[in-house]
């Protein structure tokens, strides 16, 4: 089995279609942020079961630092790999990336982490597979105020507002951004007027988001009505911090929680009763529309025969869903 330079790529997993040998197989170097994301787990996985019987693939782990990735990058150029698929560390270090991959003519699949629409356009062989961040933070709000309106009892102190903590993910990144904006729009547009008493990041990550929420509590305790968050791991993170508290004891101490990813563990959550609900984030399809159009780029296939459809000639849209504990078994994997 090859190995990367452990120098340039530290913590570099590489896996192959068949084990000590490529067997002839597509090289496709597939970079991730960082693997102890939780959703990109997901997404990694999804890439990897599709390339089994096609590519060899070539996956490590940035861990989150944009330096580091664009040594890896430099390290699958040098191993000729025919396409790259990259979940950017940093969004706006994507034009880097593309220059380094244009002048060895090999194609981009950027994933989850959609670069600026400037660098999108600055090579015709380059792609971005996600989801429309706006429509989570759409579908969240609508959750959150669906519920309020048949709990009348959920505006504890009764002034007519929805007195709410945001825990945002990874300041700057488009999903982090679009899905508190958009959130709080659908609330807005439900009729239903807001006060938010705090709002601070916890990087998607589910143990700062316990440790903000914890202290949020403290502050304001009994006040807060409502929390929404950018992913599911701060949700949990935040349902810990409560359980803590003493919350969540009876339906008097339940505080209405949101997420977005759909995540196992999120899912267990929402079935205990502890999560409100949460917006699929399709990890499968994210992972299979990247390998497929990796896949067809390196071997110089027709990409719009690969079954994706294509917005403006370079987008690959999944679409979200809405969960609640109603429909959740549909779900389940």
């Amino acid at each position: 089995m090859k190995k990367l330079p452990f120098a340039l790529i530290v913590a570099a997993v590489l896996f192959a279609g068949c084990a000590g040998s490529s067997g002839g197989k597509t090289r496709i170097g597939v970079a991730i942020y960082k693997f102890d994301d939780t959703f990109i787990s997901s997404v990694r996985l999804a890439i990897e079961s599709n390339a089994s019987a096609k590519a060899e693939l070539y996956i490590v782990d940035s861990q989150n630092q944009q330096g580091a990735q664009n040594d890896q990058i430099d390290t699958f150029l040098s191993q000729k790999v025919k396409a790259l698929a990259i979940n950017p560390v940093d969004r706006t270090a994507a034009g880097v990336i593309i220059d380094k991959a244009k002048a060895r003519n090999v194609p981009v699949v950027f994933f989850n982490r959609e670069p600026l629409p400037e660098d999108m356009k600055k090579w015709d062989k380059v792609y971005y597979v996600g989801a429309k961040a706006e429509q989570s933070g759409t579908m969240q709000g609508q959750l959150l105020a669906d519920w309020w309106k048949a709990n009348p009892a959920a505006d504890k102190n009764r002034d007519g507002k929805m007195q709410f903590i945001m825990l945002t993910g990874e300041p700057g990144h488009q999903d982090a951004l679009l899905r508190t904006e958009f959130s709080m729009k659908a609330i807005d547009a439900a009729g239903i007027k807001v006060e938010k008493l705090a709002e601070d990041t916890a990087m998607w990550d589910r143990a700062k988001g316990q440790e903000k929420m914890a202290a949020f509590i403290g502050k304001f305790g009994d006040r807060i009505e409502a929390v929404l968050c950018n992913n599911d791991d701060m949700a949990l993170g935040a349902i810990e911090a409560f359980r803590a508290a003493g919350f969540f004891k009876d339906h008097r101490s339940f505080v209405p929680i949101v997420g977005v990813d759909a995540t196992a563990p999120a899912l267990d959550a929402l079935e205990q009763g502890s999560l409100l609900g949460t917006v699929l984030n399709d990890a499968d399809n994210q992972g299979k529309a990247t390998f497929d159009l990796a896949y067809a780029l390196a071997t110089r296939a027709d990409i719009s025969k690969t079954g994706w459809e294509i917005a403006d000639g370079k987008y690959v849209w999944i679409p979200y869903q809405m969960v609640t504990k109603e429909n959740l078994r549909s779900f389940r994997k």
